[in-house]
């Protein structure tokens, strides 16, 4: 079991926790993910660590509450245990002094990137950085990842706080001007990746995608987190979760995180009528 040191509300169901896991803390590396089961019934819930702390034997996971098993997740609090929580898994990002770099985190991927923007900083790398959210309120991570970078920008949907569009537009307006982009790390909602990916293909700049496809055993037995890259099948859990996003075949990915949602809503709706 491990062990919820600290909660936090990070914006509208967006919560922030500090688990107590020693071994995990010490080996984690950018890039790398816990999954975490509840009870002895419930699913298990794949989150990338958003900071690891070895002298302290904790680990940060930031998430989103969005079906019966986060929403679950979320109503634990300090002090609480979280009866299975398992990593390092998958394989780290890749950290080495590219030049300049543009890191992209749209909506809870702003956590994801968070570690990876801070590792390659450490490399001596110029970092650019664009995050984004629907709105105003749901955006986070701005106060850590900012000071990261050389330059930064934010954006909102709505246009209630920084730039109004996507964060490809922003990234669109940086390559029209001209701005030299060695490498570009994209990790959010999957047609936000896609954008991403479909304009840096166009200037042949080598593009980071991390996929989030469902998952079960995490160990590459299952093969439920298959995804295909290059016409080839990958396991996210152990070949990722980062590839190369020239090669992801993002149709087959969107269809495949939406083969239970009908299930899913039905989970949801259960569970929430219980609550009532």
């Amino acid at each position: 079991m491990a062990r919820i040191l600290k909660k936090k509300i990070l914006a509208p169901g967006i919560k922030e926790f500090i688990v107590h896991s020693s071994l995990i803390a010490q080996k984690a590396l950018p890039g790398q993910f816990v999954v975490l089961r509840i009870s002895e019934e419930g699913e298990r819930i794949p989150l990338t660590i958003a900071e690891a702390s070895p002298e302290d034997g904790a680990v940060r996971i930031i998430f989103q509450e969005v079906g019966k098993s986060t929403k679950q997740l979320a109503l634990l609090e300090e002090g609480d245990e979280i009866l299975d929580f398992v990593g390092p898994l998958g394989k780290p990002s890749e950290i080495e002094f590219f030049g300049n770099v543009v890191g992209i985190g749209g909506g809870v991927g702003s956590a994801v990137i968070y570690p990876v923007l801070k590792a390659l900083k450490k490399k001596g790398n110029y970092l650019i950085g664009i995050i984004g959210a629907r709105t105003h309120k749901l955006l986070i991570m701005e106060d850590e990842i900012k000071p990261l970078c050389d330059e930064f920008y934010a954006t909102t949907d709505d246009g209630s706080y920084g730039r109004k569009g996507f964060v490809s537009d922003a990234l669109f307006d940086l390559l029209k001007e001209g701005k030299k982009i060695e490498r570009v790390i994209a990790i959010g909602p999957v047609p936000m990746m896609r954008a991403v990916a479909n304009l840096t293909k166009s200037y042949n700049i080598p593009t980071i995608v991390s996929l989030n496809p469902i998952m079960l055993d995490a160990t590459g037995m299952c093969g439920v987190c298959r995804v295909e890259v290059g016409g080839e099948t990958k396991f996210a859990c152990v070949d990722g979760p980062e590839f190369d996003g020239h090669k992801v075949n993002f149709d087959l990915l969107a269809s495949r995180l939406a083969t239970y949602q009908v299930e899913e809503r039905i989970s949801l709706e259960r569970f929430e009528k219980g609550r009532g």
